[in-house]
């Protein structure tokens, strides 16, 4: 083992540890908290995404607890080696170490996985093998193991439809995939072999146990995420916030070293293994696909931050090549010194202040006020629903239920009234007992006791809760005690009247059409 390889495997493993740390003290988010739910009912598919994330909770809460670490833990450990994919897939395309060490430290200096890289989602497992997917594949081609291409190909479908099994973005893989093998002869060639199909075959097949799934539940997550996809009007703006944001988030100094890297004619020598021929091809057209995408998605709606974290070890390592040519620039020089403080730093920050959320009283425009104080809440929600002799507790956001469940002090069974198709793979709580009272809980601004009245035949409204202090950064929480259902609840759920007024309005329009 080299010295090179050595030292990545030392700040791998540093960054691993003190992401575990940070994982243990840290609340979950709201996205965690919900993740950890399905966990909880393990289903081929779920409402908002594929199964993997699920999965992976479930395998982390059984080896280390229903606790944060073991919520996190499968996600600690898929962005530590993704960093391990990335400094050995620079290494097979045929750079130097010192060149592959450098990606594999500055993707985790990108300030979305320096901040993200402790949080259980599914980007976690998409980046990790679509990485994998790009390994696989850079050693079909190396030289001197093309007797292994047959075992290659094969581990890259198994990666790829890993991928497609964690996010569905993930499918941009196989046209990426497909456009740089017809981007040259010797690729080409590989076609007229039964690997590549047999890949494609694996990858579709993983992908088909969620296809199955959604057939089987009409087609919950399909009608979700690809309802996306159509377009509702021009706004550039949104294309602007996307450049904007994603210099920022993948830390400004690679995205200048990234776009460096993208407009270079020859590759610099110092990045160069002796003897290799270089291509980065691989790491572009297969990203290729799914900018394109983004960039599109962006001129109607908002692309999330999060949703291109596939694309940054790709960015990463053509980064680290354009930062390996010698230069005596002084700026060039300070911006290469400057990624892993800066990244790394601003990661540590954020971190910090994330574990300290539950110690501390919130301000105004707080970041991390979604965090705040719900051990506290959920105990005073459940002081509430003891004193009203409610048997229930009801939420109108699945946000609301997922962090409420998330703490053991609420002792009683508890379900969001609404999108209830969100929870086709999971049972009623037990002991749910809808004949007797229930207690709703919400922010004030998403319940009112006019929309509750067409749901239920008593509706009496109860003081405020608030979380996270008296500050002007609390949050601001409605109560109201029910009874007598006048719906389906569990099955259709509780309806607002506006959305009541909304369905019918729209299905007169429907109606018309027809």
């Amino acid at each position: 083992m080299s010295a090179i390889t050595r030292r990545v495997l030392l700040w791998i493993g540093l960054l691993t540890a003190v992401r575990l740390a940070f994982a243990a003290l840290m609340p979950l988010t709201d996205d965690e908290a919900y993740y950890r739910l399905w966990s909880q009912h393990l289903a081929l598919g779920y409402f908002d995404h594929p199964p993997l994330v699920a999965w992976a909770i479930r395998l982390g809460t059984s080896l280390i607890g229903d606790n944060g670490l073991g919520v996190r833990l499968s996600a600690v450990l898929a962005s530590g080696a993704t960093s391990l994919v990335l400094f050995d897939l620079g290494k097979r395309l045929g750079l130097t170490p010192a060149a592959a060490e450098r990606a594999a430290l500055w993707y985790s200096a990108t300030l979305m996985i320096a901040v993200g890289a402790i949080l259980s989602t599914p980007d976690a497992f998409a980046t990790l093998f679509w990485a994998t997917t790009l390994w696989c594949l850079a050693a079909v081609f190396e030289p001197g193991r093309e007797h292994m291409g047959a075992r290659w190909w094969c581990l890259a479908g198994v990666a790829a439809g890993l991928a497609t099994l964690s996010k569905y973005s993930s499918l941009f893989i196989a046209p990426g995939v497909l456009l740089w093998i017809l981007t040259s002869a010797q690729r080409r060639k590989s076609l007229a072999t039964p690997w590549p199909w047999a890949a494609a075959v694996i990858g579709v097949g993983l992908f088909g146990i969620n296809v199955w799934w959604n057939s089987q539940n009409d087609w919950l997550t399909f009608a979700k995420q690809f309802g996306r996809v159509e377009p509702s009007g021009l706004q550039p703006k949104f294309l602007v916030e996307l450049i904007l944001t994603q210099a920022l988030l993948l830390n400004p100094f690679i995205t200048g070293f990234a776009i460096r890297g993208l407009t270079m004619k020859d590759l610099p020598s110092e990045a160069v293994a002796g003897g290799r021929k270089v291509d980065l091809s691989l790491l572009v057209l297969t990203a290729l696909p799914f900018g394109l995408y983004l960039m599109v998605h962006a001129l109607h709606d908002r692309v999330q931050g999060h949703w291109p974290t596939p694309l940054y070890p790709a960015l990463a390592l053509i980064a680290a090549v354009a930062a390996s040519r010698r230069s005596t620039s002084a700026l060039s020089a300070f911006a290469r010194r400057a990624v892993l403080p800066f990244g790394l730093g601003i990661g540590a920050l954020a971190l910090m202040f994330g574990a300290t959320t539950d110690y501390r009283s919130g301000f105004k425009g707080d970041p991390a006020r979604t965090l705040r104080q719900w051990p506290v809440f959920a105990s005073d929600v459940a002081a509430v629903r003891q004193e009203q002799g409610a048997n229930w507790i009801g939420t109108f956001s699945y946000v609301t239920l997922a962090q409420i469940s998330n703490q053991p002090t609420l002792n009683g069974p508890a379900l969001q009234l609404t999108e209830r198709d969100r929870y086709a793979a999971a049972p009623l709580p037990k002991g749910l007992d809808m004949a007797r009272p229930g207690l709703i809980v919400d922010l004030d601004r998403r319940i009112s006791q006019t929309d509750l009245a067409t749901c239920f035949a008593k509706v009496e409204r109860l003081p405020n809760l608030r979380r996270g202090g008296e500050g002007p950064g609390a949050m601001v929480y409605g109560v109201y005690r029910v009874e007598g259902p006048l719906r389906d609840i569990t099955g259709k759920g509780c309806w607002s009247a506006k959305t009541l007024a909304d369905s019918l309005k729209l299905d007169a329009k429907r109606a018309a059409k027809n």
